[in-house]
C-alpha cells in the first residue's frame, strides 16, 4: 500500500534571510630590513536561517543542509551560521636573515663565505579561529518532517565544551557527557529543534617554511625550500561532524569522529630561475 503522506516535497521559496556584522582590524609591514607581515584580527557575528542552499537535499549535504524542517514556521531554525566565528586571527610573515653579502652582518663577505651564510630566511602562516558553532542531533526519528530529523533540544547547562578524554579514552565534546546527555530532549511534534546553539574547539594551524636563495650571474638563482604544515602537529576536532553521527540514541554522545586538522606535512623543494 502506499502512504498518502509524501516523503519528500522539495520546492524554492525567497524567504531566507541573514544577518552579519564584523569589525575588521589590519596591520601591514613592507619589506623593511628584511622584513615582512601581515597581521589581521575579525570581530563578527553571523545569523542566518540555514548555511546551504534549499536545493541541497540531506543526502548531499550529509546531515548538513539546513533545510527548513517545519515550513509553516521557517524561522525556528534561525541561529549564528554554521561558519559563524566570533574571533578570527590570521597573520603571514617573510624574515631574510641578516647574514651574507649586503645584510647586517657579514656585509663584506667572500663567495664562498656568502654561499654557506647568506641568502637564508623565515616564512610563515598562522591561523586561529574561536569555536565553530554545532548542531546536537537527537536521532529520535522524524517529529515534525518525515525525511529531515529535527534537533536536540537543550533544557539544561551541559558543562564545559571543548577536547576531553571520556571513561573509554576517546576524545569528547563535553567535559561531563553522563551530565551532558541529561541536558537534551528530543523534539517534539511541530519543533524543529535547536541549531548551532553549542560551540566546538575552533581552529588552529600554524605553517612554517626555511628557504636558502644562491645568486649564481644576474640572472640565475638557486633557491632551496623546507615547508612544514601544520608544524605542532596539534588536532582541531570536528564538534559538528561528531554531534551529527552520535545524537542522543546512538553512538557515544559526544564523541569527536573526524578533525578539522590535517597531521604534520613537511615538503622540500629545489628551484632554479633564469
Amino acid at each position: 500500500f502506499w502512504d498518502d503522506q509524501f516523503s519528500s516535497l522539495y520546492a524554492w521559496r525567497s524567504i531566507g534571510n541573514s544577518n552579519y556584522h564584523g569589525l575588521q582590524f589590519s596591520l601591514r609591514h613592507a619589506m623593511t630590513a628584511g622584513l615582512q607581515f601581515d597581521f589581521n584580527y575579525t570581530f563578527s557575528k553571523s545569523i542566518d536561517i540555514g548555511s546551504n542552499a534549499e536545493r541541497i537535499n540531506e543526502f548531499e549535504g550529509f546531515g548538513f543542509a539546513s533545510q527548513v524542517i517545519n515550513s509553516w514556521v521557517p524561522g525556528q531554525l534561525r541561529a549564528v551560521s554554521d561558519f559563524d566565528m566570533r574571533h578570527q586571527i590570521n597573520s603571514n610573515w617573510v624574515y631574510e636573515l641578516p647574514f651574507g653579502r649586503g645584510r647586517r652582518f657579514g656585509g663584506g663577505a667572500n663567495k664562498f663565505v656568502n654561499a654557506v651564510l647568506g641568502g637564508w630566511g623565515l616564512s610563515g602562516i598562522i591561523h586561529w579561529t574561536s569555536g565553530l558553532p554545532f548542531t546536537m542531533a537527537s536521532g529520535a526519528g522524524w517529529s515534525t518532517n518525515w525525511e529531515l530529523e529535527g534537533s536536540a533540544v537543550q533544557t539544561g547547562p551541559t558543562g564545559k565544551t571543548g577536547v576531553f578524554k571520556s571513561a573509554s579514552g576517546i576524545p569528547n565534546m563535553f567535559q561531563n557527557p553522563t551530565q551532558a546527555i541529561g541536558a537534551f530532549r528530543v523534539p517534539y511534534p511541530g519543533e524543529s529543534g535547536q541549531r548551532n546553539n553549542l560551540r566546538g574547539p575552533g581552529y588552529f594551524e600554524l605553517d612554517n617554511g626555511l628557504f636558502k636563495t644562491w645568486k649564481i650571474t644576474e640572472q640565475q638563482t638557486l633557491k632551496f625550500a623546507w615547508e612544514a604544515f601544520n608544524v605542532t602537529n596539534t588536532p582541531r576536532f570536528d564538534a559538528a561532524q561528531g554531534a551529527f553521527q552520535y545524537g542522543l540514541t546512538f553512538g557515544e554522545f559526544g564523541a569527536y569522529t573526524n578533525t578539522l586538522s590535517i597531521p604534520r606535512v613537511m615538503q622540500f623543494s629545489l628551484r632554479y630561475d633564469f
